[in-house]
């Protein structure tokens, strides 16, 4: 699973750059998927549910810069509390079979 989020998330930094590079930026810039050479797969439908690509006009698509860095510092945000909870978790599961072994 952590190898899956791992893609998706590349390949959801690869579609932002993308609308960058692009300039669909705003509803005045917005573009079709079409013309963005975008098809409608996984990283675009996580995007738009979480209101980072959004649709100006009917058809046309654009990045919301804010929401995207929004949503990076959200995600950062939990691997800083997530992270030293795991190794935690490690670090009492090493001692765990340690004591197992051992018999003390």
């Amino acid at each position: 699973m952590g190898a899956t989020a791992v893609i998706i998330i590349r390949m959801e930094k690869d579609l932002v750059a993308h609308f960058l590079q692009s300039r669909a930026v705003s509803v005045a810039t917005a573009q079709s998927l079409g013309a963005l050479g975008v098809d409608d797969g996984t990283a675009l439908r996580r995007l738009r549910a979480r209101a980072v690509i959004r649709e100006g006009a009917p058809g046309a698509f654009y990045l919301d810069e804010p929401s995207w860095h929004a949503l990076r510092s959200d995600r950062r945000r939990l691997i800083t509390v997530l992270l030293p909870i795991a190794v935690g978790l490690g670090i009492a599961a090493a001692l765990l079979s340690r004591v197992a072994f051992t018999g003390s």
